[in-house]
């Protein structure tokens, strides 16, 4: 039988999603602790990999089983043999037909940084801290040229080991809540360190170092080394799988930290 999990982590301890050779990942403490509860070995696919210091709240994830437990059993069980920085939130068993990574239609993923001159206690590494002035307004106009399917070669990771650049966003957002800027994105997939190497560019639209057209020429480009530099993985947020509805997940409200709008 087939059991999706819905999955939140703090990625700060772990090189990532992916399971490494003596490292520590999302999916490694994951399969430990389902194949302790199952009592077999457990291998796991995911929505989206994740990188290293990366966070989610969204996460989605489906494993094959041969015993049968309640959902509510894995959710319960799963947490008590997981570290108290990765959680199961939900568990619905699912047909042969789904599949956490194929079968999602979008990835929502939201970037948060502080805007202060000091640094932070509390969201010491839920946030990243960037100094000076930032035109909200500037960087959200700026990178509605990233909407629709288009390459996105510009804004590949340098390890990316996808066979096309091609993506399409859906939306993309960037705005103000006091001391903090959210650069809020969704689109059908991304590619490796594509949402931080977009932040990254984008802030060099707030900061006023270049024009607001700066980023279709990047895009245009299809060159990384016509970008900005990647952003700080701290305060990147996976917060949303989307699939059909015919699938019968639960789809949550809780879009981030902070509890923003």
């Amino acid at each position: 039988m087939r059991i999706c999990l819905g999955i939140e982590y703090e990625g700060t301890n772990y090189a990532g999603f992916q399971r490494q050779q003596q490292l520590p990942t999302i999916q490694g403490e994951l399969e430990r602790a389902l194949s302790e509860i199952a009592d077999e070995q457990i291998q796991l696919q995911c929505a989206g990999r994740t990188d290293a210091g990366v966070n989610a709240t969204g996460q989605v994830v489906h494993f094959d089983v041969k015993k049968e437990r309640p959902d509510k059993a894995w959710v319960l069980g799963t947490n008590t043999k997981l570290p108290p920085d990765i959680a199961v939130s939900f568990a619905r068993h699912v047909g042969d037909d789904f599949h956490a990574r194929f079968s999602a239609r979008a990835r929502r993923y939201r970037y948060i940084l502080q805007n202060t001159d000091y640094r932070p206690g509390v969201l010491s590494k839920g946030v990243s801290v960037y100094r000076g002035q930032y035109d909200v307004e500037r960087m959200h106009q700026a990178a509605q040229c990233l909407l629709g399917e288009q390459d996105f070669a510009s804004f590949r990771g340098a390890d990316d080991e996808s066979r096309t650049s091609m993506r399409c966003v859906h939306f993309i957002e960037v705005k103000r809540y006091g001391d903090f800027v959210v650069f809020d994105l969704a689109a059908n997939a991304f590619l490796t360190h594509m949402v931080r190497n977009i932040v990254g560019s984008l802030l060099l639209v707030g900061a006023g170092s270049r024009e607001v057209e700066w980023i279709a020429e990047v895009l245009e480009a299809r060159d990384r080394a016509a970008a900005g530099p990647t952003a700080k993985p701290y305060g990147l947020y996976l917060v949303d799988v989307t699939y059909p509805q015919s699938f019968g997940l639960p789809h949550r409200n809780f879009l981030g930290p902070l509890w923003l709008p």
